[in-house]
């Protein structure tokens, strides 16, 4: 698998050199040379797969000969070992739950994958691989659980202070072993902005193995795409084969990976991007004007994204054809009132508990299925309900089985330092921490 940068097309780097450096220096993100096309025979008989198998068959097409067969079945079997059920509610309207992995998020999946992948590629007596995450909240307890323990690795989380549930903060920074958190003050376009920076500095790149476990990192994406055609596959196994998923985003990492399954040949007819009031990209999708703005807090804090990243990696699929993005692509946003009218109205009508991202999904794919019906429509659930007690009303939480990880939690020490939203101060912690 060769992949090259989107700002420069012209030179490739292999998938290994892809992973480790996470970002190129001219700051555009890796993208694959060539996207492979998974065979028919393959794609009309996903529902006799599993989980597992899937993701080795979507692997292998897509990394070619870089990980040897068995190496490659292996480290899935051990990376991808949780379910991600498709789930019923009415009829042509489903949920994805993809937080059943050791975080309760979707993230999950890219960050055990991700971590594997880095370790295998890991020679005997080479320099510590020092990876560098920000998060919004997400991304950071599944790297820090990804890669907890891992051999000759450290991470470095960067948060931002106060928005971040506190479930979702206790998974951050009461890990130890190689695992540090950094509670920044600003937002988290600021944590982001200091990691890419700092994969630019001359001076860091000497001293350290830089790499980033965000979605920049083109390792996360390939292993989101596994649930997309793992989900495909349940339908099957349901008769339904026309299929749309509406996708909760704020980096827009996840609806990327699926677009990198359609690509790769998985039959769906809409993609569904749902946001928050962060709503640059369906802003887009509607006036072809792309204004990046500043991040605004909501309670749906894992989508406070003004300037998602990988939104550079959509319209390089689709190469500046924007008449094709948009009949692909439909974008949606809604205010806090408006997530939390829909959370309670998904516990009225199913009796069933959402975190607020899953909330904005839903109400997104009801509004384009009113003029859809004739096309099943899957909404993801990217986050266990149980990481928001502060945001969903009592009377709904009280229905929420807290999971044995969530409990073990409670009362372990926070260990964060805190620093400004400086990339110089940011530096300096790195440098005085060797």
């Amino acid at each position: 698998m060769k992949l090259y940068s989107t700002n420069n097309t012209s030179s490739s780097v292999s998938f290994k050199e892809a992973v480790f450096n996470s970002m190129p220096q001219d700051r555009g993100l890796y993208m694959p040379v060539t996207i492979p096309r998974l065979s028919d025979e393959f794609i009309n008989n996903l529902d006799k797969y599993t989980l597992p198998e899937i993701a080795f068959e979507v692997a292998k097409t897509l990394l070619g000969d870089t990980i040897p067969v068995a190496d490659l079945k292996a480290l899935i079997e051990d990376a991808i070992n949780f379910d991600a059920p498709v789930i019923k509610l009415e009829e042509d309207v489903y949920v994805l739950e993809l937080f059943h992995g050791p975080s309760l998020a979707f993230k999950d999946f890219g960050a055990r994958f991700m971590s594997r992948v880095m370790s295998y590629f890991l020679e005997k007596g080479e320099k510590q691989l020092d990876v560098l995450v920000a998060t919004s909240g997400d991304t950071g307890g599944a790297v820090a659980l990804g890669f907890l323990g891992v051999p000759n690795t450290r991470v470095t989380i960067l948060y931002p202070k106060g928005k971040v549930s506190g479930v979702q903060e206790q998974q951050l920074t009461t890990n130890g072993q190689n695992i540090r958190a950094l509670e920044v003050d600003g937002t988290f376009d600021d944590c982001q902005a200091l990691v890419k920076q700092a994969f630019t500095d001359a001076e860091l790149n000497s001293e350290y193995r830089l790499t980033s476990a965000n979605s920049i990192n083109i390792a996360r994406l390939v292993p989101q795409t596994f649930y997309y055609f793992n989900a495909y596959a349940q339908l099957l196994r349901q008769g339904k084969s026309k299929v749309a998923f509406c996708v909760p985003s704020g980096n827009f990492g996840n609806i990327g990976a699926g677009l990198l399954a359609w690509k790769m040949g998985l039959p769906v007819e809409q993609f569904i991007a749902a946001t928050n009031a962060n709503d640059t990209v369906p802003a887009f999708l509607k006036t072809g004007i792309y204004n990046a703005k500043p991040s605004v807090a909501t309670i749906s804090n894992a989508m406070d994204v003004g300037n998602p990243s990988n939104w550079v990696r959509i319209a390089d699929l689709f190469k500046e054809d924007t008449a094709k993005l948009n009949k692909l692509i439909e974008g949606y946003s809604y205010n806090d009132d408006e997530t939390l009218e829909a959370l309670k109205q998904v516990f009225a009508d199913y009796n069933y508990v959402v975190c607020p991202h899953t909330a904005i999904a839903w109400k997104a794919l009801k509004e384009w299925h009113a003029d859809h019906k004739e096309v099943t429509g899957v909404f993801l659930s990217t986050a266990h309900p149980c990481k928001f007690p502060d945001v969903i009303p009592a009377d709904i939480a009280s229905n929420i089985t807290i999971p044995a990880s969530v409990k073990e939690l409670e009362g372990k020490e926070k260990q964060a330092v805190q620093l400004p939203a400086d990339f110089e101060a940011f530096k300096a912690y790195l440098l005085k921490n060797v």
